[in-house]
């Protein structure tokens, strides 16, 4: 009798379910739900409280929304019984947290709160804890912290421990009325299986939590306010569950939620990147992945805890049991083509696309794809949303040099896409240089599958192979794979991770490869964003950060003459 698993992976725009046949890997179903509510970054839902640059909220109804919706779609599609459903997983973008309440309610849902931004879900690509971020990086590395080396020197505004903190500066009332501040990933099992189990890849990747070590010391956090002193205690926890283990199983209330049967087994919820390891069937070191969407998310497995500069972290058994998991990413890929195309291209080109029957990407990708390496004169740099890796740091922004009013969309968007590949280049190298070897490339996410021209370009600028992922969905088939080693071999499913990836993951049998002669003109021009990368990032020139000092005190002057 055939058995299924379904996967969950929360995005930042929706969320989408997949029906796997355990044993194939085979993509029976899929079903996507938009969130109702969206990126919150200019207004709360009620349309009247605006929020601050650099703020990014997700309200937690939708993310019941896509389990209500998503899962008895893909059941209903399939024709399948719930009976030979045996296991479910989850997987979410990360840092995304939320403060709840003693019974799991999430604060935002209280008439008191529902007015009070910092109640709200925090997207990962919320970066108004910066300042936060910023102490904390400098307290650490005053203080000698062992912790800071194996997150490349510095822990993100993403991550768990500034947004804690920017929660209690700026509203110390939700932070005293939050019983806990979760993972969204945590809450959402929480939800499925009536009991809070917080996973350890993003208490190890985004929490400064270590395997053998624990967090930091209550010391630490002291320093940074003694209001923190006991935070991992009070809003955290010390009691941490391994990704690859069963979280439970569906409860009574869940079933009524989902369709699903009770009892079904539910696994440790995991990371959208991480999760997208075994789906493409890598189980051993030397193998980047690149999950590649709004974001890039690169992740590496190793056989020894190395230092890397700039790097978002390395964890024991993070991504796979075994082995030391190691993640970098760029914080502005799909999101930069988006902006692009909403804010700079003209109406003609629209008109064009739509004559062709194309979207506006698919044009401007047409167009992109017919230029030769070097031929717009431009380079730009990728951090419209700040540089993850290797710089850490949100406050830097985006630059493109070399435009002339011959300039054309086209030429611009190809050096867009060209900057994320020298983004990739820079952490790969980076990677290399200190000691954790990257033999093979491989990719996956709508990028990655449904644009050629873009992989061949990275393809020529890491002068390296590049496979890509066999699903149209990887990290949820990822979390299909997890939620079949949850119900494990006896339920029908599997014991390991290992044993699942190798009857689960795929590729698909083309491989890009580089283009000799464009490898070598890449070489040229990934030299000069080198010393781009650099001047602007390394503090040489900081008028990036200069310039958006002055916008914020602009901006600050402007409210309060309107106030007046």
């Amino acid at each position: 009798m055939v058995k299924y698993s379904i996967g969950i992976d929360y995005g930042t725009q929706s969320g989408r379910a997949v029906l796997v046949e355990v044993g194939t890997g085979k993509e029976v179903a899929t079903a996507i739900k938009e969130y109702t509510h969206g990126v919150m970054d200019e207004y709360l839902p009620d349309g009247t409280t605006k929020l601050e640059h650099d703020w990014a909220l997700q309200h937690p109804v939708d993310y019941l929304e896509v389990l209500q919706v998503t899962i008895p779609k893909v059941i209903e599609e399939a024709n399948v019984s719930v009976d030979d459903v045996i296991g479910l997983g989850i997987d979410f973008t990360a840092c995304t947290v939320l403060p709840i309440d003693a019974a799991g309610t999430p604060l935002c849902f209280k008439t008191e709160f529902s007015g009070q931004p910092h109640s709200f879900v925090k997207l990962w690509k919320h970066h108004a804890a910066q300042d936060e971020a910023n102490r904390l990086n400098d307290i650490a590395a005053k203080r000698g912290e062992k912790f800071l080396q194996r997150y490349g020197g510095k822990i993100s505004s993403e991550w768990m421990i500034p947004k804690v903190w920017q929660i209690l500066n700026e509203a110390p009332e939700i932070y005293d009325a939050a019983d806990q501040i979760v993972e969204a990933t945590d809450w959402v099992v929480f939800q499925l299986t009536g009991d809070l189990k917080r996973n350890s890849c993003t208490a190890g990747y985004k929490a400064i939590w270590h395997k053998r070590e624990g967090y930091p010391s209550s010391d630490f956090f002291k320093a940074l306010d003694p209001r923190l002193e006991n935070v991992i205690e009070e809003k955290l926890s010390t009691k941490i569950f391994s990704i690859g283990s069963k979280a439970g199983e569906i409860t009574e209330k869940a079933a009524k939620l989902t369709g699903l049967k009770p009892g079904t087994a539910v696994a440790i919820a995991n990371v959208d990147a991480h999760v997208a390891v075994p789906a493409v069937g890598i189980t051993e070191p030397g193998k980047l992945l690149m999950i590649m969407g709004t974001s890039t998310c690169h992740i590496l497995l190793g056989e020894e805890e190395r230092v890397v500069p700039g790097m978002c972290g390395v964890v024991e058994d993070g991504v796979i049991p075994g082995l030391l998991g190691y993640e970098a990413g760029q914080s502005c890929v799909g999101d930069h083509f988006e902006w692009f195309t909403e804010n700079c291209v003209p109406a003609n080109y629209f008109e064009e696309a739509k004559g062709l029957g194309l979207n506006i990407h698919q044009l401007l990708t047409e167009k992109a794809g017919k230029l030769q390496v070097g031929e717009s004169g431009l380079l730009a740099l990728d951090w419209w949303n700040g540089n993850r890796s290797t710089l850490v740091d949100a406050d830097l922004t985006g630059m493109i040099l070399g435009a002339t009013l011959l300039t054309k969309p086209e030429e611009i968007y190809r050096a867009l896409i060209e900057a994320t590949a020298y983004g990739t280049r820079m952490i790969v190298e980076t990677f290399r240089n200190h000691g954790v070897p990257i033999n093979e490339v491989y990719a996956c996410g709508g990028i990655a599958e449904r644009n050629s021209v873009m992989m061949q370009i990275y393809s020529d600028v890491l002068n390296m192979d590049i496979k890509i992922s066999d699903s149209s969905q990887t990290p949820a088939l990822g979390s299909a794979m997890f939620g079949a080693v949850a119900a494990g071999k006896e339920r029908g499913g599997y014991d390991h991770i290992i044993d699942a990836a190798k009857d689960m993951g795929r590729v698909k049998d083309y491989i890009y490869q580089p283009t000799k002669k464009n490898a070598e003109e890449y070489d040229r021009l990934y030299r000069e964003y080198a010393r781009l990368y650099d001047y602007f990032g390394r503090g040489e020139n900081n008028v990036m950060k200069t310039l958006k000092q002055i916008k914020k005190e602009s901006s600050q002057e402007r409210k309060e003459e309107t106030v007046c």
